[in-house]
């Protein structure tokens, strides 16, 4: 298979100047981006013993700030008084702390009250898609029940795939079915 493949390439003809130099620079600014991309995301600290230590990781949290001597250029460390990504476990964390929690409780129950609103938003468009299906119902099965008072001859396609045509017993088992539909779809 190699062999073959081989011989593929060496049957093709030469690459134009132009093409050649393009190709060239395609490999060139690829492996440029290779080898920039490890550089770029190295962190490197002191630790407690005084040692510089080097890791596409973050250090410790127990390592300070001062002692942090590089850092990849889109990392950029929390700070003590900034806010937690996770809203939900930072209204639990102040929730549980005590008295300043009555601001907090007034965001949870906005938030409660948006979900209770988007909930309720749901169940709406449920409700009216379910209103739509059982109109389309009511107007199929009436439509098929005025076809079957018509009085015309019917022929449905059994599990063979062979054509019956409807007997008085089916087309009244048919009749009773769409009247059920009509039923409870058409209120």
């Amino acid at each position: 298979m190699a062999a073959t493949t081989l011989r593929a390439i060496m049957r093709r003809p030469p690459l134009s100047p132009l093409h050649r130099r393009r190709l060239v620079g395609v490999l060139a600014a690829s492996l440029a981006l290779l080898l920039a991309l490890p550089a770029a995301a190295q962190w490197r600290w002191r630790d407690a013993n005084g040692r510089v230590t080097a890791s596409d990781r973050p250090p410790p949290r127990e390592i300070p700030d001062k002692d942090i001597l590089q850092r990849p250029a889109a990392a950029a460390r929390p700070t003590a008084n900034a806010a937690p990504a996770n809203t939900a476990a930072s209204a639990a964390v102040v929730a549980a702390s005590g008295p300043a929690s009555a601001p907090v409780d007034k965001d949870l129950q906005a938030r409660k009250k948006a979900a209770e609103a988007e909930q309720q938003a749901k169940a709406k468009a449920e409700e009216q898609r379910n209103a739509a299906i059982r109109a389309d119902n009511c107007a199929r099965a009436r439509s098929h029940l005025a076809t079957l008072d018509s009085g015309q001859r019917l022929a449905r396609i059994n599990d063979k795939g062979e054509r019956e045509v409807l007997d008085d017993a089916a087309r009244a088992a048919e009749v009773r079915r769409a009247r059920d539909v009509i039923a409870s779809d058409c209120r």
